[in-house]
């Protein structure tokens, strides 16, 4: 592919993949400002539609169900055709099923509707993995892949206390179709703006360009038909990089739809101070997204890899298990919620490594390869909230999904030990 005429200016470098990395955040922040605030409003969808604690997890699970499903098919197809298109038609979709949950006027209803917007964002981040990978330079991927989930956490962990602010002078069905109309306007911009590949972009010179591409693997082989399935799904890292994702997502569903429930269950606490703990856990986040990014990237720089991927993910793994034990027998209130907020914090301390993984061992295929991470992070969605529900109604104690949740952690500690990033799905290692 030529550059365009932009690409042959001399000169210093261009940062229009700067732009990239600023609407990526962005969509990050609307997404989780979309799907964390059903949460706080939770209380009152349930009174106003007469739903229990089972038909409310079954809501949280349809959306997360739908997106496991499309999750990989969705990726696939921005791997063909761009993600310009694709991350277009997820955000207009899902903004419009935002708004639609406002329409909502049974259980059913909702639960269709969930179950759509989960179809629809189904695949949204993985094509931003597949942007990146085409647009971040190798050795800035952990730290991108890092400053990408600070934005999403840090609107994940205000969206409590914005939401109940609004709920003082709007109804819950206003404010989805509030939170809707971000995503269109996000859309309209990426479409107007971006481009599948920095070549064809006007504002990238010759020396950005370069710099994009330094370090950059060369397009791989496109198998086809069942050879590209076996292939990937066979691959010896896939099955552990799988299941190393499974309690990074359960316990952030748990943080995004029972917490605040647990809080005021388990340790009373009041509205007040409610929105602030329930938003403590994402808020806490920020700051391990942007150091763990930091972290994989000087420590692969450093010692290769294997340790810089790896290695991160372990300890921060064998930290988050233990931080979510201890808050099983926390005698304070706030000290038990701090310690689930630092377990998340350490959880997500990983994305960097986990993420930036499927790009090394990804390739022109990071998006298939991410998806098939995340479709595992999904299927972990579906489960938690029922599971919550479920432990619940056979322990009845609060501490049972803790439980559940610091022995995954230490699981996945295991499989992080697993994964080799220098070994690509597909074409030799790097």
């Amino acid at each position: 592919m030529k550059p365009s005429c932009g690409a042959v200016i001399s000169g210093p470098a261009t940062r229009a993949r700067h732009v990239v990395v600023g609407l990526a955040v962005l969509l990050a922040m609307v997404t989780y400002i979309d799907r964390a605030c059903i949460a706080t409003l939770a209380p009152d969808i349930m009174r106003d539609l007469h739903l229990t604690k089972d038909q409310m997890s079954l809501v949280y699970s349809a959306f997360a169900l739908a997106y496991a499903a499309f999750e990989i098919p969705t990726a696939w197809w921005a791997d063909r055709v761009g993600t310009r298109r694709v991350l277009t038609r997820i955000v207009l979709w899902w903004s419009g099923f935002t708004m639609a949950t406002g329409a909502a006027f049974n259980f059913i209803s909702l639960v269709a509707t969930r179950f759509l917007f989960g179809l629809g964002e189904a695949g949204a981040w993985p094509s931003v993995a597949r942007t990146f990978s085409r647009w971040v330079p190798r050795r800035d991927r952990g730290t991108v892949q890092g400053i990408f989930f600070t934005g999403a956490h840090l609107a994940g962990g205000v969206t409590p206390m914005v939401v109940l602010y609004l709920t003082s002078f709007m109804s819950w069905r206003t404010i989805f179709v509030l939170f809707g109309f971000l995503g269109v306007a996000w859309a309209v911009a990426w479409h107007r703006w971006f481009r599948d590949d920095p070549s064809e972009h006007r504002a990238v010179n010759a020396a950005e360009l370069e710099t994009i591409r330094a370090g950059r693997e060369p397009e791989g082989e496109h198998p086809k038909s069942w050879e590209y399935w076996r292939r990937l799904l066979g691959h010896r890292n896939i099955l552990p990089l799988c299941l190393m994702y499974f309690p990074n997502s359960y316990a952030f569903y748990f943080c995004i739809t029972w917490l605040p429930t647990y809080l005021n269950e388990k340790h009373g606490f009041s509205a007040a101070s409610l929105g602030f703990f329930a938003g403590l856990p994402l808020i806490m986040s920020v700051l391990g997204d942007l150091l763990g990014g930091i972290t994989t990237d000087a420590v692969a720089s450093r010692f290769g890899l294997r340790l810089g991927r790896a290695g991160v993910g372990v300890v921060a793994y064998v930290m988050a298990g233990s931080a979510m034990l201890l808050a099983t027998v926390a005698d304070r209130p706030e000290l038990a919620a701090g310690l689930i907020a630092l377990a998340l914090a350490a959880s997500m301390f990983t994305l960097g490594a986990a993420w930036g993984t499927c790009l090394d061992i990804g390739g022109s295929h990071a998006g298939v390869v991410s998806a098939a991470m995340n479709t595992s992070g999904q299927i972990s969605s579906v489960l938690s909230p029922l599971m919550v529900t479920f432990l619940l109604g056979r322990f009845g104690d609060w501490n049972a999904p803790l439980y559940v949740m610091g022995g995954l952690f230490l699981f996945g500690a295991v499989c992080w030990c697993l994964i080799d990033p220098r070994e690509r799905v597909f074409g030799e290692g790097t």
